[in-house]
């Protein structure tokens, strides 16, 4: 169920209930040249949706689209409001949640949001806030290659631009980590990508969704058993 269908006396009742709610946490930011911006909201949102589906007592949020995205800075349409900022979205959209609602879940499909998420989650947790977050974490290529590719192919076949698809830098992430922190992603792909996503296919992104689901939902399983 989506929090932003529903009436407030509705949710009140929901909440009371011990409903959970999960808020996808995302980013409006490049993968590559054949991926949208939205593609790390799409995941958050398409985990929440399936969690879900599977635990009737969740209610899905709507979507923060933006999150610290500077590492990306240099490629057009990209859109970060910084660590900072997200941190403190995070921290007042979890005190605000929790008026409401006594489990709270992050689902964040962004790496670069992870500090920060993970700063506002230690404060909220430390005013007494039950809070839990699930990031998602794939073997291959960590930006707009393969896996990426793949899942938005299962999800938003549309919005896939296959015939722009080209490999980028495809060294693994430890040998280019410093050259990241240091410039960012232009400083080590002029497309953007980090790996090789031609040869993607939707069977394959669907599968990795499974596993992904099966990982989140084991975890909010045991944060929060039904």
């Amino acid at each position: 169920m989506r929090l932003a269908d529903a009436t407030w006396p509705s949710v009140a009742q929901r909440a009371a209930d011990g409903a959970i709610l999960a808020v996808p946490i995302g980013a409006t930011e490049q993968h590559g040249p054949h991926l949208p911006l939205s593609t790390d909201t799409d995941l958050a949102v398409a985990l929440c949706e399936r969690l879900a589906a599977i635990r009737s007592d969740v209610l899905v949020a709507p979507p923060v689209p933006y999150g610290s995205s500077g590492e990306h800075a240099g490629f057009a349409g990209t859109l970060s409001i910084g660590q900072a900022a997200t941190e403190l979205l995070v921290l007042e959209l979890g005190r605000s949640a929790g008026e409401t609602f006594r489990h709270l879940l992050f689902v964040s499909a962004h790496g670069g949001n992870t500090g920060p998420l993970a700063r506002a989650v230690a404060r909220l947790r430390a005013e007494s806030r039950d809070v839990e977050v699930y990031q998602p974490r794939w073997q291959g290529d960590p930006h707009a290659g393969r896996p990426e590719t793949a899942m938005q192919l299962a999800l938003r076949p549309g919005v896939v631009e296959m015939d722009c698809a080209e490999p980028g830098d495809r060294r693994p992430l430890g040998e280019v980590l410093p050259l990241l922190r240091e410039g960012g992603v232009r400083a080590v792909s002029d497309n953007g990508v980090l790996g090789d996503p031609t040869g993607a296919n939707a069977a394959e992104g669907e599968e990795l969704l499974t596993v992904l689901t099966v990982a989140l939902v084991s975890q909010v399983d045991g944060w929060c058993p039904r």
